[in-house]
């Protein structure tokens, strides 16, 4: 009689699992830098190939500590970043409201749909108060998240689709993308 199909799962799990765990070899520092522009350089120069920017950045990860590194199933070596690794620099949008959808390509023509595992944040400059939004890319390890910063015409954009909405006491200015309210700032007192 043949095997089952659960009896043939079993045994593909416990072949997996027997597999010795290949830990990739630290290559310390790597040179390389992305810049807050989103421009990838390597010893100092622009990598101009979109196609190995997009490949470096399929293996982008961030880790508990907040550090960055380039890691394959082989090697690993840890990178600086000056701001976020990606830029959001198009916008697409459906539908209004609580029924709205946001949809951003970034510099790497990754298209992420903003919503509860893709949300939209704000950080305020600690000088000029001047607002820099982030949208989460993928999950990296413990609290510190991949993002692309919204450059600033998509930002535009994003106002120009924000809605008012109550925010526990305080009424915030901010967008609706996949039934989810992400605010843009907390309007002041006496707005409407």
């Amino acid at each position: 009689m043949p095997p089952t199909e659960e009896a043939l799962a079993g045994c593909s799990a416990r072949v997996r699992s027997a597999r010795p765990v290949r830990i990739p070899t630290e290559c310390g520092d790597l040179p390389f830098l992305i810049k807050r522009d989103g421009t990838w350089l390597y010893q100092g120069t622009p990598i101009n190939r979109k196609e190995l920017v997009c490949l470096f950045a399929s293996v982008l990860q961030r880790e508990a500590d907040g550090s960055w590194w380039l890691q394959t199933p082989a090697e690993r070596g840890r990178i600086e970043v000056e701001d976020a690794p990606f830029i959001a620099v198009e916008l697409d949008w459906t539908g209004d409201g609580r029924q709205q959808v946001l949809s951003f390509r970034t510099n790497t023509d990754q298209v992420i749909t903003a919503g509860p595992d893709h949300p939209i944040r704000i950080s305020h400059d600690l000088f000029t108060c001047e607002p820099t939004p982030y949208l989460m890319i993928r999950s990296g390890a413990g609290h510190f998240g991949i993002e692309a910063r919204i450059n600033r015409p998509t930002y535009y954009e994003l106002v120009a689709l924000s809605v008012p909405e109550w925010v526990g006491a305080k009424r915030h200015l901010g967008v609706w993308s996949m039934g989810k309210f992400f605010s843009l700032g907390e309007m002041p007192p006496g707005e409407a």
